[in-house]
This record gives C-alpha cells, structure tokens and sequence, in this order.
C-alpha cells in the first residue's frame, strides 16, 4: 500500500490471512525498485508483530520491517492500498477506504461484471466490479483498457491465468478470424501459483517429478473471467474448455490455447492480426516465426512472449504464451495498471529483461 509522503508515493503492500503471501511478497520486490515509490507499513494478520524478513528473506531491503495487524487504521493515509487477501476478503476493507486513494486488489473480488458468474464458482455475495487491470485488453472500437485505467481510484488484477490466455487468443477474436464458442486452454502453471498453503499435494516430496491436473472439467474459477475478456475482446458467445496443470516449477505459465479458425478467414492474415495486436505493447511481444516462448524467458520479468500458427489439418489456430504468473500475472501487471492510474510512465519500475538460465 502506499501513502503520499514528502512528494513521493510510499507504498505498503498486504497480507494473505495466514502468512505474507507470495502475491504480496512479490509486490513488494518490484515497488521496492520502483522508481516513484516509497513502501510504507506493511501488514498481515496472524503474523503480525513479526519481521518481514523472516517471512520473506529475500527482500532484504525490508527485511527489518515489522508488520503491523492488518485494518483500515493502518492502511489509513496512503495515496495507494494494495489488498493480497483471500477471496471475498478484500470488499468490506476496500468499502472503508476514501474514494480518492487507489487500491489494488490482487485477489478476485471485483474482476467480473456478471454477479451471477460471481456466485456460482466463488460461492459468496459480489463484492461489486472494478475497473479490470489488463491494459493490453482490446476492445471493439479500437481503444484498449488502459483508457479505462488512466485515474482510476479502485483496480481489479487479472487472474494469472486469465492473463496468459487472454494475450493468446484475444488478437483473434477482436479480427474475426476465429470461432470464440470452440476455444480449448491446457496451461503449465508452477507450483507458486497454488499460494503458500501448507496441503500435502504442494510438499515437494508429492510434486518433484510429477504433473498433475486440477480444477478439472470446468470447474476452475478464471472460466468466467476468460470469457468476459474474450466477450469484451469482440466475441459473441465464448465457450472454453480449461485445464491447468501443476508442473514442477516454481514460477511461469505456458498456456497452449487453441480455436477454431472462421470459415472463409484467411490462414496467412492470422500473423498479421497478432503482429498488429502487439506491435507498440510495451510487455506483450510476438516472437519471430519458428521461435516458441518457454517459460524461463519471461522469469522475473513483466513480458507476456506469445507465438501463434495455424493447424491447417485441424482447422485451428493454436496460440503459445509464456508468463510469469507472479510478475506479469500478478504483481507486475498490478504496478502496471498503477502507474496508468497515478499518470506515470506505464513502464516505470519494470522490466522486460528475464533471468537465465
């Protein structure tokens, strides 16, 4: 979260309800850096009192703060208020806040219009909808989310997930070359993006070695947040089938998405139509023809690397993204959609260089 201060904006990132989770961790790594920002308190729930360098050794630069219990007193101040909570946690804080202070919510409360789509796979009362925090979301007249988001005083993150298949797909659709109600996702996703809950099938001694699905035949909650998208993006009507595997990695997403070409669509305009989709994005880059995006390009980087070819056989286009699910799935895409918010440059404080090997 973060507090005006001095002319500077003073950041203070939050909590999981259990531990400083990876969400917040990660937030506060890149606004650390962060150009125009100064982290103010930092808070969590059963841990606080504690150092944030004991939960979070890596972020050594903070090491020796303390957190503070997590309430609106402490988030009381600040120019921004970042919420890493549990699902249906974050609507009674947010309602508390003052309508001029800009708060990220990490988590899924208000990414999706649809209260009903809310209900049935969150199992709770909608908190409401904000504006959606993916910039490079294209929309049927031409303009892109990030209009939406210049001075926006409240801001949805995206799902991780969604994120990546959204970039996949969403060129696609917005030109009409394919079929949004034949769409098939099957993603890699490391075991970060599973949180720092202590469950037998995240021990090591379980995941090492092994792939395993999850959220399987529909159930999985980003389902209704792709759709809404790929809706906004151009599309009719979106039907997705959706599996997310965990990988033994710690960190990415490697998301194969695939639709139905249009009849009578062109194969050799379905380049084009990506190329242009992404030319002047910042974070989103088509890679040449040949090369595929693994996950380890994008490692601690804001880049979404997609690659897109069609199926001639099958009559399908078949698009490949490569995110880090922690930097621009979450936490970098958040400070992405801040700096729009708060009228800085969209790029400052990241970076689209990875780290290898």
């Amino acid at each position: 979260m973060y507090s005006h201060a001095h002319g500077q904006h003073e950041a203070r990132p939050g909590r999981r309800r259990r531990r400083l989770g990876l969400c917040g961790g990660e937030f506060l790594r890149i606004a650390a850096n962060h150009p125009h920002l100064e982290i103010g308190a930092v808070t969590a729930h059963s841990n606080a009192g504690a150092t944030l360098g004991s939960l979070q050794p890596h972020l050594r630069s903070l090491a020796d703060r303390v957190l503070e219990p997590t309430g609106v007193e402490a988030l009381a101040g600040h120019d921004v208020v970042v919420l890493a909570l549990p699902h249906g946690a974050s609507g009674e804080i947010a309602a508390q806040l003052p309508d001029d202070v800009v708060v990220l919510d990490l988590g899924a409360d208000h990414r999706l219009t649809d209260a009903a789509a809310w209900e049935q796979f969150y199992g709770s009362p909608h908190a409401g909808t904000w504006p959606y925090g993916l910039p490079e979301l294209l929309h049927t007249d031409g303009t892109r989310q990030r209009d939406l988001l210049r001075g926006a005083r409240r801001i949805a993150v995206p799902g991780c997930n969604v994120t990546a298949v959204t970039l996949g797909l969403q060129p696609g659709v917005a030109a009409g070359l394919i079929e949004a109600d034949d769409v098939v996702a099957v993603l890699a996703n490391g075991y970060s993006g599973a949180g720092k809950s202590l469950k037998t099938h995240l021990l090591a001694s379980e995941a090492l070695g092994s792939a395993a699905p999850y959220a399987v035949g529909g159930t999985h909650r980003h389902i209704p947040e792709i759709q809404q998208n790929l809706g906004v993006a151009g599309a009719e009507t979106v039907r997705i089938s959706f599996t997310p595997t965990l990988v033994p990695m710690s960190r990415g997403i490697l998301a194969t998405a695939t639709a139905r070409l249009q009849a009578g669509a062109d194969p050799a305009a379905v380049r084009a139509a990506w190329a242009d989709a992404y030319a002047d994005e910042p974070f989103v880059h088509l890679l040449p023809e040949g090369q595929w995006p693994s996950t380890a390009m994008t490692l601690g980087a804001n880049t979404a690397l997609v690659q897109v070819a069609v199926d001639a056989a099958a009559g399908r286009v078949v698009t490949v993204t490569a995110i880090d699910n922690l930097v621009k799935g979450t936490a970098g895409g958040a400070i992405q959609s801040m700096n729009l918010a708060l009228g800085l440059p969209e790029t400052a404080g990241l970076t689209t260089e990875g780290v290898a090997p």
